[in-house]
Parts: structure tokens; C-alpha cells; sequence
């Protein structure tokens, strides 16, 4: 068959299956060779690729504190720079928030500077924003503020537009602007300030009007407001000498 193939030139069954039949034995050979090769290979180097992924876990470990370290600079710097021009407008103390009252059994929080650094009791306690409230004791290096928002807090304010008077007082949550005349036209988003006082001089933002209470026999109307400080995350304040 094979010699008759060759007379003919064409190609011979017997050498067309001898050739599919070694072409598979090679390619499943060289396969098994292949995967046999890589497996060894693999065996080899899997202490190195420990090493790699647990020096890679360490790199990214030292990243991740990194980041959280510089964002906090920048928080950081960002609350500098905002507190620095309320320094040196009224030439108070800069001081940090350093504790609040567990459970928040009080409204009042305690800063790190104290008669040392010149603070005294009374004395008035801003952030960037406006009123935080006021020194109500004094130690050696640290401080108590009670907020504005403590139902002990009294402070004299006025609206901005129409400059009524009243006294702001805490309602733990807000302010209550109390004793403003019945005839006093008050408005959502009023701006209210402090009226000159033991504690503050005139003009300090307090906060912005929410809401009008008005009642039927009396001659005074209350205005409930929110306040400019963001009481919930003081960081830096500046006291204000009295």
C-alpha cells in the first residue's frame, strides 16, 4: 500500500495515521512536560512569592498610615489657618478642644489652656464660625467651657437686620432668643449677634433664626436659633478676653 502510494504520488493511509498518531503522543508529551515544568517551577519560587506578598502587605500597611497621617496635617492646617485671623482680630488665646462630658451630660466642654495662659473665668469662647460659649472654670492648664446651648448659658444678643434686642439662651439642642418684641419683624434666616456683654463685645455671630414662636397673651416673641459654631466638632477656639 505504501509503494503503491509512492508509484501514485499521494499520500499513504498508513503514514497519514503513523503521522496523526505521533503528532498527539508529541503534543500530550510536550503538554504534561509544560505543566510538569511550571509546577516546579512554581514549588521553587513559592518562598519568594511569600516574601513578595508579605513585603507588598507591609508597603501597603505604611501607605495607609501615611495617608490617614497626612490627611490629618491637613485637617489640621485647615483649622489654623480658619482660627488664626479670630486671634488676631480680638487678640484672644488660641486653645484646643481637648474633652467633652461623657454621655453628654453636660453642655460644656474642656479646652488645653488655663490661668497660666491667661484665661480667666467668664471669659468668652469663639471658633471660626461665631459663639461657642463661655469660660465657666479655670485650672492651671486647662479650662471648662460651657456652651451655648447649656441651659445655665445667657448671653445678650440682637438681630442684625432691625437690631431688636433679646437674650439668648440654651436649649440644648439650639438657642432661644427670648424677650424680643411682639412687634419686632423677624424673619427665617435672621442673623443674630451678641449685644455688648460681660463676656463679648458687640457683633460676634450667634446664629441664624429658624423658626418664630409667638404666643397669644404676652407681649415678647422667641426666636429659635441654630448656632454658627459647629458645636458637635469644636477642634480649635480662640477665648476672648472679657
Amino acid at each position: 500500500m505504501q509503494i503503491s502510494a509512492e508509484r501514485a504520488g499521494e499520500e499513504s493511509p498508513i503514514a497519514t495515521a503513523a503521522t496523526t498518531l505521533f503528532g498527539v503522543a508529541e503534543v500530550t508529551i510536550s503538554t504534561g512536560v509544560e505543566i510538569a515544568r511550571s509546577a516546579g517551577t512554581g514549588i521553587i519560587s513559592l518562598p519568594s512569592l511569600v516574601r513578595d506578598n508579605g513585603r507588598l502587605r507591609e508597603e501597603n500597611r505604611k501607605l495607609l498610615q501615611e495617608n490617614a497621617r497626612l490627611h490629618e496635617l491637613a485637617s489640621v492646617y485647615a483649622s489654623e489657618t480658619t482660627i488664626r485671623p479670630v486671634v488676631d482680630l480680638y487678640h484672644g488665646v488660641e486653645a484646643r478642644v481637648v474633652g467633652f462630658p461623657p454621655e453628654n451630660e453636660s453642655q460644656a466642654v474642656t479646652i488645653d489652656k488655663g490661668s497660666i495662659a491667661g484665661v480667666h473665668r467668664d471669659d468668652g469662647v469663639l471658633d471660626a464660625n461665631g459663639v461657642v460659649g463661655r469660660i465657666a472654670a479655670v485650672g492651671p492648664f486647662s479650662s471648662t467651657v460651657v456652651l451655648i446651648t447649656d441651659y445655665t448659658s445667657r448671653i445678650p444678643a440682637v438681630s442684625q437686620r432691625g437690631r431688636w434686642w433679646g437674650i439668648a439662651r440654651g436649649n440644648l439642642r439650639s438657642v432661644r432668643m427670648e424677650y424680643i418684641p411682639e412687634d419686632a419683624p423677624l424673619h427665617r434666616g435672621d442673623v443674630i449677634v451678641t449685644g455688648e456683654g460681660r463676656s463679648f463685645h458687640a457683633g460676634v455671630p450667634v446664629g441664624k433664626v429658624e423658626s418664630i414662636e409667638r404666643g397669644d397673651t404676652t407681649l415678647y416673641q422667641t426666636a429659635v436659633v441654630k448656632p454658627a459654631a459647629a458645636l458637635g466638632a469644636l477642634d480649635r477656639v480662640v477665648v476672648v478676653p472679657q
